[in-house]
């Protein structure tokens, strides 16, 4: 999947932020924009794509999602489905961290990678080690 770069799983709360201007939008665009010039590689749990275009349905219109599909397809983004190891993992996670298993399924899928978190969600994912926080410059 990296070809050597390095690979970021992306939390949805990272995805969201490349279509609605929210706290943090600035750090997700930079994440996909290195992804399109080839200086990163990324991942997200299959759970993803169905929350950000949900989140583009509700807070746009239902017209919105396709465009906003395509968007998601052209980052070069690897959705990665669930398997017996992810669940495991995931739930492994969700003890680990304290969070609900859906949160869990991001940094399930970065443990099974070697790969790095990115997230915005820093309540459920702050503990994850070396994870990449997504949040509002100061």
């Amino acid at each position: 999947m990296s070809g050597g770069r390095p690979v970021y799983v992306l939390d949805a709360s990272v995805g969201v932020k490349w279509f609605k201007p929210e706290s943090g939008r600035e750090g997700a665009l930079e994440l996909q924009a290195r992804a399109a010039v080839g200086e990163l590689s990324l991942a997200a749990p299959t759970h993803f794509v169905h929350e950000v275009l949900s989140v583009v349905a509700r807070h746009y219109t239902p017209r919105d999602v396709v465009p906003a599909w395509e968007r998601i397809t052209a980052s070069g983004i690897a959705i990665l489905s669930l398997s017996d190891e992810v669940v495991a993992e995931a739930a492994r996670q969700c003890e680990t961290l304290g969070c609900s298993f859906y949160d869990a399924l991001a940094p399930a899928c970065a443990a099974l990678l070697g790969a790095t978190l990115a997230s915005a969600d820093e309540c459920a994912h702050g503990d994850y080690p070396g994870v990449h926080l997504v949040v509002a410059e100061e």
